[in-house]
């Protein structure tokens, strides 16, 4: 389809058993308010500023029944589904959820990769703004855990075209690789070999929030469990990872204070004052009359011709 972008993070749902009480713990934390859908009145949003940022349902039966936890899911767009399930498929994945039409909205599928991380794919019927710009309420950051990274990049590079941005040495945790879209001016996430206590491999969505710390004493006073941070990241952001009171695994992420314009330094100053004083200096000169330096007044002279008197000196007594 003409105008649908390829590997953009487009959307993100929580299926959660209890709705309501979701509702009231995002709202507490990241801020969102909520937002119906008048298509469905079982499927909400949540909202920033009223505009939409994230679905919100109840997880189904049988995903609960099948011993699927409380999730966050994933939305990368790309221009054919059903091309994406095919290739998804050859390359080791599996389907959750075959494509299907959403009647004005789009068409989507829901898939896992080889290592078990679930994600969708999702071709929107009317396409937003390109844009990568951070905004407050929106998600900022895409992270997988995985059992093989680098195995994992290769699926998603050819799943959806994106490209490495960079990486570091988390030590004993081995590398954390970075990905962006080609032609991209930001990196959009990171993926990394998961720890053993992980249950599975997984897409952990970061929503863009104005403080990180504030966040998590939010959140644990609002039932949910901080299981990471608050922690600094490379480039002085602010992360946290955590989990909602029904289970599913969240993170917000702040960005660095913006550095505050700094004060001239001592020694500019001076010369400032140096330039001004010279240039006030130059300007009286110039205006005041050209007499005054002949007014002032000479230095005595003796009269000439007239030889000074040498003082007598007193007779020697004989």
């Amino acid at each position: 389809m003409a105008g649908v972008s390829r590997g953009r993070f487009v959307w993100h749902e929580l299926m959660t058993t209890d709705p309501d009480a979701a509702i009231g713990f995002y709202g507490k934390t990241v801020g969102w308010t909520l937002m119906p859908w008048d298509r469905d009145p079982n499927y909400r949003m949540f909202a920033w500023k009223n505009v939409p940022m994230a679905g919100l349902m109840l997880l189904p039966e049988s995903a609960r029944q099948a011993g699927a936890p409380p999730h966050w899911l994933t939305y990368v767009s790309v221009p054919d589904v059903d091309g994406a399930v095919l290739q998804a498929l050859r390359m080791g994945g599996t389907t959750y959820v075959e494509a299907m039409d959403i009647p004005t909205v789009g068409r989507m599928a829901v898939l896992a990769d080889p290592q078990g991380a679930e994600f969708a794919v999702y071709r929107p019927e009317m396409p937003g703004p390109a844009t990568e710009d951070l905004t407050l309420g929106d998600f900022s950051w895409h992270e997988l855990a995985t059992d093989d990274w680098k195995a994992a990049w290769e699926f998603y590079k050819s799943m959806f075209g994106w490209d490495y941005d960079s990486k570091f040495d988390m030590g004993a945790m081995g590398t954390y690789w970075m990905f962006r879209r080609p032609g991209g001016t930001r990196a959009l996430g990171g993926m990394y070999k998961k720890s053993p206590e992980m249950p599975h491999a997984q897409w952990l969505p970061y929503a863009h929030v104005e403080s990180a710390d504030r966040v998590a004493d939010l959140v644990l006073a609002n039932g949910g469990k901080v299981l990471h941070g608050p922690a600094d990241v490379p480039g002085g952001d602010r992360i946290v990872m955590a989990m909602d009171p029904q289970g599913a695994p969240f993170a917000v992420h702040s960005a660095a204070p913006k550095a505050a314009a700094k004060p001239p330094k001592p020694a500019a100053t001076k010369v400032v004052k140096k330039v001004v004083k010279k240039v006030v200096k130059k300007a009286v000169k110039k205006a005041a009359p050209k007499a005054t330096k002949k007014a002032a007044p000479k230095a005595k002279r003796k009269p000439a011709g007239k030889p000074a008197q040498k003082k007598k000196r007193p007779a020697k007594k004989r």
